[in-house]
């Protein structure tokens, strides 16, 4: 049985503490994780926390047995040649930048070349990173990158998609980490096209949901009410659900955004598709915060992520809550034994 793979993504943050805390109240859900860090991050943290455990380390991924989950292990993939500063909790550091970097893209690898079965990412700090020469918006584009760029492949076309899903809601985006300001003119009929069939097919492929069924909100207020409030859902999103149905994809709208969130009207979908940020994540952090996953659709391998950021004014402290990181490993899990 192939590893999935956690990294604890800024160390200075809450990421060691979620895995740590995930570990100490479910041992038994490490059974098959290996922690892509060095073991000394996790080591400080969790002498801070008060956690007494054992972790093993090594730099060989192939040599690791991750049954024993009386202990933790984690797969170091640091070269010689990558320094690593100190950790201060609550306070990251560029030094630590490269090295973060690192163990998503040796993680990611990992899953590329069937080494790993999934990933899953702990919370980075997007500042810090850029600092260090970092250019992608967030994990996901980051992601997307690695992936195309192990396949040799280049693609004008939406090859990846942001969802977050909880128990009682699936919420999709068609733009991501970008200006709401930016957002009319981000959007495309090819790009709402892809993401519907990304969409689509992992819902199959990933979640074993055999007929899935989409809805898709209006970029306006009532859905652009015919025009009279913006055109997008004339010119880009009624189009873009017309071609998608002609390709058998099961999807209802554009539908306004502000009562397709109602309960009566989410249980209808197995995922909704939003335009942006913000339309998306509202209603599923209000509905689910602490108990979401962040999943990233289209990749050759199955990502997932906690729903929260780094919280670095809660570092060490006893209000950190562990849940999405449970969620986000119990996710991985479930999405790689789906049939469909």
């Amino acid at each position: 049985m192939k590893p999935l793979l956690i990294t604890a993504g800024e160390p200075a943050g809450i990421g060691t503490d979620c895995i740590l805390r995930a570990w100490q109240h479910t041992p038994q859900l490490f059974k098959q994780c290996i922690i892509a860090a060095p073991a000394l991050w996790l080591r400080e943290r969790a002498d801070l926390i008060g956690i007494d455990v054992i972790i093993k380390e090594s730099a060989d991924l192939q040599q690791i047995d991750c049954s024993d989950t009386s202990r933790l292990h984690c797969w170091n993939p640091l070269a010689a040649n990558v320094a690593v500063d100190p950790v201060t909790p609550g306070q990251p550091s560029p030094g630590t930048a490269r090295a973060v970097i690192t163990c998503i893209e040796s993680a990611a690898l990992a899953c590329l070349d069937n080494r790993a079965a999934a990933l899953i990412t702990g919370p980075i700090e997007k500042a810090v990173l850029r600092e260090s020469g970092f250019t992608f918006p967030g994990h996901t584009e980051f992601l997307a990158h690695l992936s195309r760029s192990n396949a040799s492949l280049a693609t004008d076309h939406m090859d990846h998609v942001m969802m977050l899903a909880s128990d009682q809601l699936r919420v999709a985006l068609l733009t991501t980490h970008i200006a709401i300001s930016d957002v009319p003119a981000s959007l495309s009929i090819d790009g709402t096209l892809d993401g519907l069939r990304i969409v689509e097919h992992d819902l199959r492929k990933r979640f074993a949901i055999e007929k899935p069924h989409i809805g898709l909100c209006g970029l306006n207020p009532h859905a652009g009410e015919q025009g009279h409030f913006g055109r997008e859902e004339i010119d880009i999103l009624t189009p873009a659900a017309e071609l998608a149905k002609k390709r058998g994809i099961h999807v209802t709208g554009p539908l306004p955004a502000d009562t397709l969130f109602s309960a009566s009207q989410r249980s209808r979908f197995d995922a909704i598709v939003c335009c942006y940020h913000d339309q998306a994540l509202i209603p599923l952090k209000a509905l689910s915060f602490g108990d979401a996953v962040n999943i990233t659709l289209g990749l050759p391998f199955i990502r997932t992520s906690v729903d929260h950021g780094t919280a670095l004014d809660r570092v060490g402290s006893q209000s950190v809550s562990y849940t999405s990181m449970v969620a986000a490993i119990r996710m991985a899990s479930t999405m790689t034994t789906a049939k469909t």
